[in-house]
């Protein structure tokens, strides 16, 4: 609420000079600025948080060490051939099909798609993992506290995406599910190097893959590719999802 509020004398002046009018979901164009002016409050309003509460920021799961860049590379990678996997699969199957591309401009695509994936999932990763899973932490058990935070982190894509993002909510939530079973604790603090990396990789194959323009051939229901044309509304996505999280299980130290 605190960070709402502080974002709102940014927000108005923003989406008035973008003409964005609200509740109707903001253009590509306009999302950008206004959901970079809200994440670039967010490390400042949780530092305050810090001072406050007398803890070092690194209770939150920001803090750098070469163990922890060392999880996100390979959170970087798994998550990015995960999904180039998927996409691979379904278009060798012929439930996908490819635009003929640009590719100067798909490169490009493709190079900002990290820099925005990793920007974008270390600000999600530091607010629901880091802070409100961790907080939930303290006072109940680690599923109640992965479910509860993961629900809010799909809930709060509606404010970006509109009512048309609700197929994708149970996508969405699970994805939050996985990306809490990526947080290690070390020392009794966060490492969120993980599922940073997953984020980010995600982020930034999506991105590549709009960039090249797929779409659904019909060949397969609407339940299994995703409803509406939405990959995480789908069970394969679902699947996948799954299977991601056997990996991170398998990969943390029992």
């Amino acid at each position: 609420m605190i960070w709402s509020l502080l974002w709102l004398p940014i927000a108005v002046p923003l989406a008035i000079a973008l003409r964005w009018r609200p509740p109707k979901p903001p253009e590509i164009s306009q999302k950008l600025p206004l959901l970079a002016s809200l994440y670039l409050l967010a490390p400042v309003v949780l530092w305050g948080v810090a001072r406050l509460q007398n803890l070092p920021f690194a209770t939150f799961g920001w803090h750098w060490d070469r163990s922890v860049l060392t999880s996100l590379g390979v959170g970087v990678g798994i998550g990015a051939i995960g999904l180039i996997l998927l996409f691979g699969l379904q278009t060798l199957f012929g439930l996908i099909r490819w635009a003929a591309q640009d590719w100067r401009s798909l490169a490009g695509a493709i190079a900002s798609g990290l820099l925005i994936g990793l920007a974008i999932a270390g600000i999600e990763e530091l607010v629901f993992r880091g802070f409100v899973f961790g907080q939930l932490l303290q006072d109940v058990d680690f599923w109640t506290s992965a479910i509860a935070s993961s629900i809010l982190f799909a809930l709060l894509h509606l404010i970006w995406e509109g009512v048309e993002n609700i197929p994708q909510l149970p996508g969405l939530s699970l994805m939050g599910v996985v990306l809490c079973l990526a947080v290690s604790f070390k020392a009794g603090q966060p490492d969120l190097g993980l599922a940073w990396g997953l984020h980010a990789g995600w982020i930034w194959a999506m991105t590549s893959l709009d960039a090249a323009k797929f779409s659904y051939t019909g060949r397969a229901p609407d339940w299994l590719t995703g409803l509406d044309g939405k990959p995480l509304a789908g069970f394969a996505a679902l699947g996948f999802l799954l299977a991601t999280a056997g990996i991170v299980l398998a990969m943390l130290p029992s």
